[in-house]
């Protein structure tokens, strides 16, 4: 029997406008500000930086990390407070959380660190749907590729992940891998992406909109 739901939170139960414009606009802004350089050339030099650390590294998540390894005069809150008009929350979000909280166990498992995961949500009025809000990269210092990580969430619950659910727009993090430990888990692939030239297969567990879920739990 499923027990508790698990919800991946950027791409997922927000829009990923809000973090597109910290990491990929702010970011370049203030190092084009500090350098004298053109935005557009700062921003491909940010970028290029981003990509070689990489998405499976833990550095790549946490903004601290690269207001430091570029020296720019300015904090972490400053940044995400500049652009919290663009969290978006999608359509029929808090519909399927009211929908859903009475039933299940309610959860947030992210790669985003804290500090973003904690602006989004508390920005959002969506805090109070979950009894867990739990950063991959800020509490347990590890990345959700790893199995591991869904083990560490299981042993945090106290439950096995035959009785969790979880819902990501990562086809690797989100999916294949808590799919390996035995969680049910689901492609989330918004009504927007186009998700024609995927190579992959998901069995029929890709959703397109949440509120999908209510037909299948």
């Amino acid at each position: 029997m499923k027990k508790i739901i698990s919800f991946d939170l950027d791409g997922t139960l927000v829009h990923g406008k809000y973090g597109n414009m910290v990491w990929n606009h702010g970011i370049p802004q203030e190092y084009s500000r500090k350098y004298g350089m053109p935005f557009k050339e700062a921003e491909q030099l940010i970028r290029h930086q981003y990509e070689e650390v990489g998405e499976a590294n833990i550095k790549w998540y946490h903004i601290e990390y690269w207001l430091k390894r570029f020296d720019l005069p300015v904090s972490a809150k400053t940044l995400l407070d500049r652009f919290e008009s663009y969290i978006e929350v999608f359509p029929d979000t808090k519909e399927v959380l009211e929908a859903l909280k009475n039933t299940y166990t309610l959860i947030v498992a992210s790669n985003a660190a804290q500090i973003f995961v904690q602006k989004e949500l508390s920005y959002a009025n969506l805090t109070s749907y979950f009894t867990h809000i739990i950063s991959a990269t800020s509490d347990y210092c590890m990345v959700k590729k790893e199995i591991r990580f869904y083990e560490k969430l299981c042993d945090t619950l106290s439950i096995s992940p035959y009785e969790i659910v979880h819902v990501g727009d990562h086809h690797i993090f989100d999916f294949e891998t808590p799919s390996q430990l035995g969680i049910d888990a689901y492609h989330f692939v918004p009504d927007h992406k186009d998700s024609s030239n995927q190579s992959h297969t998901d069995n029929g567990k890709t959703i397109h909109c949440l509120s999908d879920l209510l037909n299948i739990l």
